[in-house]
């Protein structure tokens, strides 16, 4: 019982270990070496658990050993142990190049991408440059239009003023004609009137002066009997 109770306080203190050590777990990279072979066992006697990695390979570091071995752990979930000495806490220059040129691509493309988008912002510009001027122009002929209209419209008011005025004018020239007329027949009516009277007042005359003109002038015969 006591040696089982010890195993497992063991066995605890282990896992314990393992997980503080896998908790502050750094990441280092396998130096510019051709291949490191990954074993089982700090040393070159245990069993070789990966035949070779490359240069530049990202590991997980499980723990540094006081031996010079390191257990690691790789992308692909292999645990192993190889010399510390192989490790590298910075990529290799083949893996800084990669990531160089990969930036640069990055850059490369978002440069592309700027100038498409900045080709497309000058030629939208031009586009409403150009809606702009066109704008402007119909803007300023409609002005020119409506400035004729305003003044076509002011002659137009002037014209039916004008019309009115001359309208008016013709009906009282009408009514003064037809005072006109009218008072020409009242005249008329008038002159004829005092043409009858006249006529009839000579007759008159003509009728009493044949009355007495043979009065009045003696005749011969009484004339010898004088």
């Amino acid at each position: 019982m006591k040696t089982s109770f010890l195993s497992k306080i063991a066995a605890s203190i282990c896992l314990l270990a393992l997980a503080i050590s896998s908790a502050s777990a750094e990441t280092m990279y396998i130096d510019d070496t051709l291949l490191v072979p990954l074993r089982s066992g700090e040393g070159v006697g245990f069993r070789i658990v990966h035949k070779g990695l490359k240069s530049g390979t990202k590991l997980e570091i499980i723990e540094k050993l006081s031996s010079g071995y390191a257990h690691v752990k790789t992308p692909s979930g292999i645990e192993g142990y190889l010399p510390s000495r192989y490790l590298t806490a910075q990529p290799i220059a083949k893996v800084k190049l990669a990531q160089a040129n990969q930036e640069l691509a990055k850059l490369k493309a978002n440069y592309e991408e700027t100038q498409t988008q900045l080709a497309n912002l000058k030629k939208k510009h031009q586009s409403l440059s150009k809606e702009h001027t066109q704008t402007t122009s119909e803007l300023n002929a409609n002005s020119k239009e409506l400035k004729n209209i305003k003044s076509i419209s002011a002659n137009a008011l002037n014209l039916d003023k004008r019309n009115r005025e001359l309208r008016e004018s013709n009906e009282q020239l009408r009514n003064e004609l037809e005072l006109i007329q009218t008072e020409n027949l009242r005249l008329k009516d008038k002159s004829d009137s005092n043409m009858m009277l006249i006529g009839g007042g000579l007759v008159t005359l003509g009728v009493i002066l044949t009355l007495l003109i043979p009065i009045i002038k003696p005749s011969k015969k009484n004339d010898s009997w004088a």
